[in-house]
């Protein structure tokens, strides 16, 4: 069975020793890398960034499920008013778009 993996483009995951592991396993795994200036981990990361500047910034809980429910009702209140995200980038305009690398 071929795995199929989704990754940023990373150089650590296209680094030399990966590929000569990778070329122990021939026809293991699929790689389909997201685009440079739209990876999804982006929008994760600009979310913990935002989580830590506002309300997580200074405060003390007395323990890991109060950090949770606070976590949780910052979840609610946000998507009380969602924010479309949207690409700036469209793959066809891409150099490279996303690249699916067969090992």
């Amino acid at each position: 069975m071929k795995l199929v993996i989704t990754l940023d483009s990373h150089s650590a995951h296209t680094s030399q020793e990966t590929k000569e592991f990778l070329l122990t396993v021939p026809n293991r795994f699929s790689f389909v890398f997201t685009p440079k200036h739209a990876s999804w981990l982006n929008i994760i990361e600009c979310l913990f960034s935002k989580m830590a500047r506002s309300f997580l910034r200074g405060i003390r809980v007395s323990s890991k499920e109060e950090l949770k429910e606070r976590i949780l009702k910052y979840f609610d209140e946000l998507n009380q008013m969602p924010v479309v995200f949207k690409w700036r980038y469209k793959l066809d305009e891409i150099p490279g778009g996303v690249v699916s690398n067969v090992y």
